[in-house]
């Protein structure tokens, strides 16, 4: 079970709004997305979670590129959502290194297996699981300023996103949109 919400700091405070992500596609998109939520360019986070499995940060200070934060990111490759979030450069990879080179290869589709093939490859153009390490990756320290250090943010495990808000003083208004 998935949940995401967005967080708004305002003058007033935080306000929150749950979220769909059905129509996200890329870091953009939800970069965007976050934008809209706030008509100043005040910081947005949002907050990504799969009930047990691991949960994401992302911070969006007006105009400035996205800041990420995974807490497990084998887990997160295995979600649609986590896909988002973990982008070439979040992974320390150059954009393509785990998409082979098809022209190389020189097939022409009559190839028959070769009978000790395995199912474990890695699909082409998609990220595996096992490419990614079962770990945190990002920025941990997204929310120092907020009050909340990467030490604390790394131990952060079940119900972390309700946590994270009530260091920030947002308990409430995440829970009436969970």
């Amino acid at each position: 079970m998935y949940f995401a919400a967005l967080l708004a700091r305002t003058e007033d405070g935080w306000e929150a709004s749950d979220t769909e992500l059905d129509d996200v596609e890329t870091l953009s998109d939800l970069a965007e997305l976050a934008r809209e939520s706030s008509p100043e360019d005040d910081t947005v986070l949002v907050l990504i979670e799969q009930e047990d499995a691991w949960f994401g940060v992302v911070r969006i200070d007006g105009e400035d590129d996205p800041r990420i934060y995974v807490s497990d990111a084998a887990a997160a490759a295995r979600s649609s959502y986590g896909e988002i979030l973990l982008t070439d450069e979040l992974l320390g990879k150059e954009p393509g290194d785990d998409v082979p080179d098809l022209d190389a290869l020189d097939l022409d589709g009559t190839e028959e297996p070769d009978g000790d093939s395995d199912d474990t490859e890695e699909p082409v153009g998609g990220t595996s699981a096992d490419a990614v390490p079962h770990s945190p990756v990002g920025d941990s320290g997204i929310l120092d300023d907020l009050g909340i250090s990467e030490k604390e943010l790394k131990t952060l495990d079940a119900d972390a996103l309700s946590a994270i808000a009530e260091a920030l003083g947002a308990a409430e208004v995440l829970e009436t949109v969970r």
